[in-house]
């Protein structure tokens, strides 16, 4: 099976979790959240699941599959009739090409950039970063993530946090200026290992980000937290603040456990969605929706295939996407849910369309290919294409403000809602973009 350890730009898949459990460590202003987002919580209760497929999907090769194009554009692989008619799949995607009915794909998608850490935030903010952007790990990026912004508007719902990024955190999934109220709830634990359980759970409620950066330190404080829970709780229980004391709950109630305990799922439904990170992370994630959490960010590596792409793509990522997508969407339409949640499947860009010297494809920002379904998006619709050789939109190109905008329409928060930065600049939740009306049920 081939695997690619790290990114063309060096970065390896554990770094991004030096940023750690960021947003749980000023729990308080969680809570508060909850009332500043209040006009966001009654307009609806759609969530959202965001399958991020880090290093770029050749979308070429999957969803946009171009037949009659020259062999070093088509390359190897073939599409397939799906279960609706006219619209086709890659051949390596055999399940999920019969649940086509249940989403629909953006194929006029394009924006402007195609490297690594700016690409990223783009398509996880709907803003393109400014000159002089650094992609670098920091607790902050320049504007606040998707899943951020939904944590901010919504806040928690019930017992469980309103945003959880699996197994990590992605460099761009975190919440800028919004603070740490707005930032994920981290796993930072793989849900297809054998012993899987969720080493910060209960983290301690006051740990600055001054002190993010010694991860010695901040498993010492963990731990010495698991250790004296039920001693701290007796001992603070008098000097807690209102919202204290129920950010605390937040993170120790037996319903925030009990929804990250996968092993409470059948064996036959685990199997079915596939025994590896990305099937359990999927699975897990329409667990904690089903829970109550607003956002679920699902952050698989390694798409960045500039090297043997078609072998790394038929032998070991598109069975994995395969099954776990399939199943995710199956498995929401039967349980009644996938009205009410809004699952986006994308990477920071496409491939490009020339195979290179490598057998490989390298980045692509002008053509990239969207899956999305549920909470309030058509099913089995193709929206827009490619020109011949699959390199730009034919026509009628949008990008990551008109996605942001129609996803943003679909879970009922305002796009022209204003936040402040720290030195009073307004910036609104959607830069400038349009909500994609064909792809609206």
């Amino acid at each position: 099976m081939s695997k690619q350890s790290s990114f063309c730009d060096g970065m390896k898949r554990r770094d991004v979790l030096r940023v750690g459990t960021a947003g749980f460590f000023s729990l308080p202003q969680l809570l508060q959240s909850q009332i500043q987002g209040a006009e966001g919580n009654s307009k609806s209760d759609v969530s959202l699941i965001l399958v991020f497929l880090n290093g770029g999907l050749s979308t070429i090769d999957t969803l946009d599959n171009k037949p009659s194009a020259p062999a070093e554009f088509r390359g190897d692989f073939k599409p397939v009739d799906s279960n609706v008619p006219g619209m086709q799949l890659c051949e390596h995607l055999p399940l999920l090409s019969q649940e086509c009915d249940k989403f629909s794909l953006l194929r006029s998608f394009t924006h402007s950039n195609s490297s690594h850490g700016h690409a990223d935030h783009y398509m996880l903010t709907g803003y393109h970063p400014r000159a002089g952007f650094n992609s670098g790990l920091k607790p902050n990026n320049q504007k606040p993530s998707h899943g951020s912004i939904i944590a901010h508007m919504k806040g928690p719902k019930g017992s469980v946090p309103p945003y959880v990024s699996l197994p990590r955190m992605h460099n761009s999934g975190g919440s800028a200026f919004l603070g740490s109220s707005a930032a994920p709830f981290v796993v930072e634990s793989d849900p297809n290992a054998p012993n899987f359980s969720v080493p910060d759970l209960a983290p301690p409620l006051e740990v600055g980000f001054d002190r993010l950066n010694d991860r010695k330190l901040l498993l010492s404080q963990i731990d010495r937290f698991k250790k004296s829970a039920e001693i701290q709780a007796n001992k603070n229980a008098k000097t807690l603040s209102t919202f204290q004391k129920k950010a605390f709950q937040l993170v120790t109630s037996p319903e925030t456990k009990s929804a990250f305990d996968i092993s409470k799922e059948p064996d036959a439904l685990r199997d079915a969605y596939g025994r590896h990170s990305l099937g359990q992370a999927c699975l897990m994630a329409r667990r904690l929706i089903e829970a109550g959490v607003r956002c679920v960010h699902v952050d698989h590596s390694n798409w960045d295939t500039h090297y043997n792409n078609f072998d790394v793509l038929k032998k070991d990522l598109l069975p994995q996407l395969d099954s776990a997508l399939s199943v995710l969407f199956s498995d929401l339409y039967d349980r009644g849910m996938l009205k009410k949640t809004f699952v986006l499947v994308m990477g920071e860009f496409g491939r490009t369309p020339r195979v290179n010297k490598f057998a490989g494809r390298d980045h692509w920002g002008p053509s990239n290919a969207i899956l999305l379904g549920g909470g309030g998006i058509a099913g089995g619709r193709v929206i827009g294409a490619t020109n011949s050789k699959g390199e730009k939109p034919a026509a009628d190109p949008v990008g990551p403000e008109d996605l942001a905008a129609t996803m943003y329409r679909c879970l009922g928060i305002d796009p022209n809602y204003e936040f402040y930065t720290p030195d009073g600049r307004p910036v609104t939740v959607v830069n400038d973009g349009k909500t994609i009306t064909e792809l609206l049920s």
